[in-house]
């Protein structure tokens, strides 16, 4: 994860959801997260992405899907503001697809979704980027180059220009670790190049395109604006000194590298020389960078337990990890899983977050989780509701040690395209049928519902 190294591992198992969920402060915010190349569809509507090369690439998504159509949210969009409507959510976190943006009449959708939240009284919260770079952006060079992270500057302030009348909470990038990782240095996700720590640029454009899409922002008169990092306690494997120090590495890698320079505006010791420019020009970067933002957003699933490296290839939550690399990523024992193979440790949650006021201060500001969720099968599916219910405790119990935590989005409030797992992973609080596109909400979404009206 982010923080701390703790051999430990975190503090207790999930409540049993038999006692009501502590009460949030008034003004808490309660959301769900989707993504457009999740959901949306249409792409005879938008321009080709990133996702749409590398899905017609043979043996790169499971059960060799595209997101041609998804949950074809595009059309089906009013049905979907109804589902959320019935759910009692007071925000929706989407993303705007840039591809779908550069398409003549493109913002005229998130037009129309916009104007359909504000009228069922749900606040739109968009995400500017969530992987899906334009296909001619990445034919030019894509993340690794500095005139990227300008360009999204320029999008993010017509996204803005067209929809800051009625939205006001921005989040900037999504994730840019796993971009950063499976897209660039794994090729396990778009666009599918394999560059171990030579992707580093595409982290350091990535954090460049948030700052000066803050900046554009800001000139736009947004003021509740975020990012969404994803972090998770890394735990190292053993004691041992070689264990440490893979499991620290990891934890830089995943965690500090995006956190700090966004919270700090440095990188972590040695990162900085890895960055392309001279250290003046990452220096001014890095001014850009840590801008203060309004809120932080943490994507949260599972600690990680890191170890030496063991000389082979590995399976890690359905990514494979080569060999070569500096640390390997162990089972987690006696804790129950995913059906992704995740552990489902609620209590690193409360680590996480105690760890980050500790390491961050009042360099940190306030919190929301911006994604929160589990892949599992079936209409009935209780799994889904302990996993929502222990994770909620463990938000509390951080709140109640002292971090200020604002809000919490559930992922997803659709099962959809889930990248390259495609069609075969469930993360919805709403059943849908591929073939048919029947949303069903399954008994999470019930649960959360009235987990809501408990709230009010």
């Amino acid at each position: 994860m982010a923080t701390t190294v703790n051999a430990a591992g975190a503090a207790g198992a999930a409540d049993t959801a038999t006692t009501p969920i502590p009460r949030f402060p008034a003004g808490f915010l309660w959301g769900v997260s989707t993504s457009a190349h999740q959901i949306e569809g249409a792409a005879a509507h938008r321009t080709p992405s990133v996702w749409d090369a590398f899905t017609a690439g043979p043996g790169r998504v499971k059960d060799g899907s595209t997101a041609e159509v998804a949950c074809d949210h595009y059309h089906r969009y009013p049905e979907d503001v109804a589902l959320l409507r019935g759910l009692g959510v007071d925000a929706y976190r989407f993303s705007v697809s840039w591809p779908r943006v550069n398409a003549p009449g493109g913002l005229d959708f998130y037009d129309r979704l916009t104007d359909e939240l504000c009228a069922a009284g749900i606040r739109p919260v968009p995400t500017l980027f969530h992987w899906d770079l334009p296909l001619s952006v990445q034919e030019a060079g894509g993340w690794l180059r500095r005139d990227t992270a300008e360009r999204f500057a320029g999008y993010a302030a017509r996204v803005a220009d067209r929809l800051g009348d009625r939205i006001t909470k921005w989040i900037t990038l999504n994730e840019p670790a796993e971009h950063t990782l499976l897209g660039h240095a794994l090729g396990t996700h778009a666009p599918g190049t394999r560059l171990l720590l030579d992707a580093l640029p595409a982290a350091h454009h990535q954090l460049l395109a948030h700052g000066l899409a803050v900046r554009a922002l800001r000139a736009a008169g947004v003021t509740d604006l975020g990012i969404a990092n994803s972090h998770g306690p890394t735990w190292p494997a053993s004691r041992d000194p070689a264990d440490l120090a893979a499991a620290g590495f990891y934890d830089l890698l995943l965690n500090r590298l995006f956190a700090d320079p966004v919270l700090l505006g440095r990188y972590p010791e040695g990162v900085g020389a890895l960055m392309p420019g001279d250290e003046e020009a990452v220096a001014a970067d890095l001014e850009i960078i840590g801008q203060p933002v309004d809120w932080y957003g943490i994507n949260y699933y599972a600690p990680t337990r890191v170890g030496a490296p063991q000389g082979s290839e590995t399976e890690f939550g359905g990514v494979t990890l080569p060999a070569g690399l500096p640390f390997s990523v162990r089972e987690i024992e006696g804790h129950p899983v995913t059906d992704l193979g995740w552990p489902v440790v609620p209590g690193a949650l409360t680590e996480l977050l105690v760890d980050y006021r500790g390491r961050y201060g009042d360099r940190l500001p306030p919190v929301v989780i911006t994604e929160n969720g589990c892949s599992y099968e079936g209409l009935d599916d209780q799994e889904r509701i302990s996993y929502l219910d222990g994770h909620l405790r463990a938000l509390h119990r951080a709140s109640q040690q002292g971090v200020d935590v604002r809000g919490y989005f559930v992922w997803s409030l659709l099962d959809n395209f889930e990248w390259a797992e495609g069609y075969t992973r469930r993360f919805g609080l709403v059943h849908v049928d591929f073939e048919t596109l029947e949303r069903t909400p399954k008994a999470s979404y019930h649960w959360l519902r009235g987990v809501l009206r408990a709230q009010r």
